[in-house]
């Protein structure tokens, strides 16, 4: 997908600030410096919409992106990072599970794991997370150029088998430096935006039969 049109429209920490114009919306999340906003860089192809940062945990809020008018990418806080307090990431817990559970608009969540590491507790809550709430998810490995191509199918495995994935799981390999998996991710974005509207079709379709049953 090539990207005209991508601005930063809100840090947003209440419900009460989300953007209301329903568009469909793909959060990030991830432990803190696996990539989110170098990924979002990297998907926009600009190089500093998304401040990537060298401070661990620099994301408090969630970060609202809109794109071409069309959807909006939300990077979550970052956790798992050591020298945010206990309350912080308390609230920031709060926060991200009162999304997950109520926010209409989201339509899937992109699970941001280093290719290099082991998923880690955080990471794996996150996943059990979103498969409690049947949140559509796409696991992203990130940072493929960093070790050898010969080792990606041995990693990608250690991955899947510590999250506990499921073969419906869409994982995508990428590299912000390479470009590898780029189109791969947009696809995967481009068609549940589809499914999603055809999903909401047959909802509004359903109560329609349901209250003409009434």
């Amino acid at each position: 997908m090539n990207v005209n049109k991508a601005e930063f429209v809100i840090s947003a920490v209440e419900p009460s600030q989300y953007p209301e114009d329903a568009l469909p919306e793909f959060a990030l999340a991830g432990r803190s410096n696996v990539g989110k906003s170098s990924l979002i860089n990297k998907l926009i192809q600009r190089k500093n919409l998304a401040r990537t940062s060298s401070q661990p945990g620099k994301t408090q809020q969630l970060n609202y992106y809109r794109i071409e008018d069309r959807l909006y990418f939300v990077d979550f806080p970052g956790y798992g990072y050591a020298k945010v307090s206990k309350t912080q990431r308390e609230q920031w817990g709060k926060m991200i599970e009162r999304f997950l559970q109520n926010r209409e608009p989201l339509k899937m969540v992109m699970l941001i794991i280093d290719v290099r590491h082991e998923p880690s507790k955080d990471d794996k809550m996150m996943y059990d997370w979103l498969k409690f709430y049947d949140i559509p998810v796409c696991i992203i490995v990130t940072k493929a150029d960093k070790i050898p191509r010969s080792k990606w199918d041995k990693h990608i495995k250690m991955i899947k088998n510590t999250l506990g994935t499921v073969p419906s799981d869409a994982m995508v390999l990428f590299s912000s430096e390479t470009g590898l998996g780029r189109d791969e991710v947009w696809s995967i974005i481009v068609e549940r935006i589809a499914e999603a509207r055809e999903e909401d079709e047959q909802q509004e379709e359903q109560e329609v039969r349901d209250e003409a049953s009434e």
